[in-house]
């Protein structure tokens, strides 16, 4: 199936580790130009060759902390003086510490709202001018089942990424009319670097997973796929939607 990817322009939020670089790499073997993030310059350079071993377009990787809106501002910049605009964004982000309401002061709930919602609304207050004049575009938003299902001892993830859905579906009837689709993708249990470390401080991760239909954790790239999918042209009548891609661990029916 031709995905309609080839010299599309793709910018994947907080890519240079993790379920971003497995994106970024996607869709740089569909043949997309792909701008890379990372606040560690030694990671993201790591990534940014690998890539560029991988794509047939053009790699640029732009370090910067997506959360400061300094850095925002210029790595937005630097990525349309450089392609003009992008035809596909993926917002994304790492995630907050894992703990109960108590463990929590206000400045914690205030650098989480930074993280996962205000990095979002700041990337695509920067790129949706260029996606409206074009009169074409696609949003995906990385985010995670706790937006269905809240995950024990995550409340600051739990509560703030279920903003941004809100945000999301919103955002996926406003823009519409100009033919931009709004989609969000929630992960499950997912073998990445930051997976690991919530097993090793919360063993009952570990139980959870055993409880995931499918037996097992999943892959970077399956998660991967179906994003690049929901960015292509073959996705043209799909917005608004949150597709879980947890081997069946969320119950609910809707």
């Amino acid at each position: 199936m031709d995905l309609g990817l080839k010299d599309k322009v793709a910018f994947v939020a907080a890519s240079s580790q993790g379920l971003g670089r497995a994106v970024a790499k996607e869709l740089a073997m569909e043949g997309c130009h792909v701008i890379i993030n990372g606040r560690t310059n030694e990671t993201l350079r790591k990534t940014e060759e690998e890539i560029k071993s991988l794509a047939t377009g053009k790699v640029l990787a732009l370090k910067g902390d997506l959360t400061s809106e300094t850095d925002r501002n210029r790595i937005i910049g630097k990525t349309i003086s450089t392609f003009g605009s992008v035809d596909i964004l993926v917002t994304n982000s790492g995630g907050p510490p894992p703990g109960k309401f108590e463990s929590f002061k206000k400045e914690d709930w205030d650098s989480a709202y930074e993280l996962l919602l205000g990095s979002a609304v700041g990337l695509i207050h920067g790129f949706l001018p260029g996606m409206k004049e074009k009169q074409s575009g696609r949003i995906v938003a990385i985010t995670s089942r706790a937006v269905k299902e809240p995950v024990p001892n995550l409340i600051l993830s739990n509560s703030v990424r279920a903003s941004v859905v809100g945000l999301l579906k919103t955002l996926s009837l406003e823009l519409a009319p100009y033919n931009i689709t709004v989609n969000n993708v929630m992960p499950g249990y997912t073998d990445t670097e930051r997976l690991q470390k919530l097993i090793a401080a919360n063993p009952n991760f570990e139980k959870a997973i055993n409880q995931v239909p499918l037996k097992r954790m999943g892959r970077p790239d399956e998660f991967a796929a179906a994003v690049v999918f929901l960015a292509s042209e073959r996705a043209s009548y799909i917005t608004g939607v949150s597709l879980p891609v947890d081997g069946g661990s969320i119950k609910g029916l809707m």
